[in-house]
């Protein structure tokens, strides 16, 4: 338990609640072309940002606790930060020192799944997102498993790939198949056995999260545990196939089985282990219960093979899962969340589901459940399941509903929101859904703004990472957008490396502070910032405040 938070000589704080609104993926874009952020007709964000104290955060790389500056942000490193006001060590920093380390292989959970498939002749399966986009996994992680697990004498192994497009590039699938195939082939040499077994788009099969739609973890089920959906000779061919079938992107391409004889190559069998290498919890949650859960009613898993499973990391501290993990996660301590409640500070978290963990469990620290069933109450809208391109919209006007009237209820201190569309929708490619996002998101803003003024409370507006600000491909040197054949643009659909907003609307400032906010600071100077405005000092472990009191 920590201590309640000292007042603040210098600041009481404001009559109405801090609302603390982050515009999710929205970013200051690098580049003219392809900026939705700036293209969008937002006025209410425009004028805001012209007329009230703000600044640029840092929303990726060492910034969010990421290996290096060429690491995007995602929101799950982003909320952590956000809500725990300091830079802890990420998953993919965590599991890389371990590689280099040797502490992954020399574990008891590595020695477990390997000495299982020895004694049994099985095989050892790895699921997992197949990239180097570094946000849910880095295929050098698998490549480093699959290395050490041929030193060890493991004779078969079997890949299932979960193809990117989104934190990647959008059609970059057969550059990380082809060279991986190619390692396979060197692995093979030595007398194993490690193939592709199978694959899908990762908005299509297993990758689901938030209970948002458990179809596509039975699907997933199917095809890597069951080796049931259509079959083709090797990964090649089925990208190239469907890719000519669909014409989807690389994320929305349908499931498939790599088969010999009619005969799928790697379905899950008794005495096999399994890794499911993914380090980031919220897509790894659901095929987690999958396979664990003995209670588990999502949807018929058939007969369940008797295989020993593990994950890459800890996804869920509290509920410890799962059972078996190869790297242990940041331990995140001390957030905002938790300070507010010692102080007596009622809060709100609310967003629709696809962002709904985010403001809950990864602002609280990778914590599922409340500090104060008094104190906090958490909203989820459930999201609409359907592609969001054609509901750009998503759910920002039920969210604003609900900020509203949590505002005009006068029970809060503090609201914090996710409004999801400038990634969600940004993570589609689609530049006009995108633009159609942003200004439904800014009319929702405006309203917000209506309502904290007349409150007399404090309106913070920020990001978690870029996305929409940067949505076509730029050559690296000359800035040049990147066109297909027919001229049009290469959409980008991955996280950007660019800067967010920190806006401080304050319709009641007497000139307490500062009208020039730090500049050079990171998200997490957010928690610090909340604390200041809600007339509290931040503790001393915590990141400097944007604000500079008089």
């Amino acid at each position: 338990m920590v201590e309640a938070l000292k007042k603040n000589p210098k600041f009481q704080g404001r009559r109405g609640p801090v609302v603390l609104a982050i515009l999710d993926g929205v970013g200051y874009g690098k580049y003219k072309e392809g900026d939705a952020v700036a293209e969008a007709k937002t006025l209410t964000l425009d004028a805001l940002e012209s007329s009230c104290p703000h600044t640029k955060l840092k929303a990726h790389g060492t910034a969010v606790g990421l290996p290096s500056d060429e690491d995007m942000g995602n929101s799950e490193v982003g909320h952590n930060a956000m809500g725990c006001g300091r830079v802890f060590a990420q998953g993919a920093k965590l599991v890389s020192g371990s590689i280099e380390t040797g502490d992954l292989f020399s574990g008891e959970t590595w020695k477990t799944l390997v000495s299982g498939v020895k004694q049994s002749g099985g095989s050892l399966h790895f699921i997992g997102l197949f990239s180097d986009g570094n946000v849910h996994s880095h295929i050098d992680h698998l490549k480093a498993m699959l290395r050490q697990a041929a030193a060890e004498g493991v004779g078969k192994a079997r890949i299932h790939i979960l193809l990117d497009g989104r934190d990647v590039g959008e059609t970059s699938a057969l550059e990380y198949i082809d060279p991986f195939e190619a390692f396979l082939a060197e692995l093979n040499k030595g007398g194993a056995d490690y193939r592709i077994a199978s694959g899908g788009g990762r908005q299509v099969i297993t990758m689901d999260r938030y209970g948002a739609n458990w179809d596509m973890v039975r699907k997933g089920w199917e095809i890597h545990v069951q080796g049931k959906g259509r079959q083709f000779a090797s990964a090649r061919e089925a990208v190239e196939t469907l890719r000519g079938e669909t014409q989807a992107i690389d994320q929305d391409l349908p499931p498939f089985v790599i088969a010999e004889g009619g005969s799928p190559v790697g379905p899950v069998a008794d005495g096999d282990s399994v890794i499911y290498f993914n380090f980031r919890g919220d897509r790894a949650l659901e095929i987690t219960a999958a396979f664990e859960d003995d209670a588990f009613d999502k949807f018929d898993r058939g007969l369940r093979p008797a295989a020993c499973y593990a994950g890459m990391m800890e996804y869920d501290g509290d509920l410890h899962i799962p059972k078996q993990y190869l790297v242990s996660p940041p331990s995140i301590d001390r957030t905002l969340g938790e300070y507010l409640v010692a102080s007596g500070v009622k809060q709100l978290a609310i967003s629709e589901t696809q962002k709904y963990g985010h403001v809950t469990y990864f602002f609280n620290g990778n914590k599922l459940g409340k500090y104060s069933e008094e104190l906090e109450d958490y909203v989820e809208i459930k999201s609409d399941v359907v592609p969001f391109e054609q509901r750009p919209w998503m759910k920002c006007a039920e969210i604003t509903d609900k900020v509203i009237a949590a505002i005009e209820s006068g029970k809060y201190g503090m609201i914090r929101l996710n409004f999801p569309n400038g990634d969600m929708v940004g993570h589609t490619g689609i530049y006009q859904a995108v633009i159609c996002a942003l200004e439904a998101v800014d009319l929702c803003l405006g309203r917000i703004r209506q309502a904290v003024a007349k409150a007399g409370g404090v309106l913070i507006i920020c990001a978690d990472h870029g996305n929409s600000d940067d949505m076509f491909e730029h050559e690296k040197k000359s800035g040049k957008v990147l066109t297909k054949a027919d001229g049009s643009p290469c959409a980008k659909t991955a996280h950007s490396l660019n800067p967010v907003p920190c806006i401080i609307y304050d319709p009641e400032s007497k000139g307490e502070y500062s009208a020039q906010l730090k500049e050079g600071l990171g998200i997490s100077s957010l928690s610090a910032t909340s604390m200041e405005l809600l007339g509290f000092t931040p503790p001393g472990e915590y990141d400097p405040s944007v604000l500079t009191f008089k």
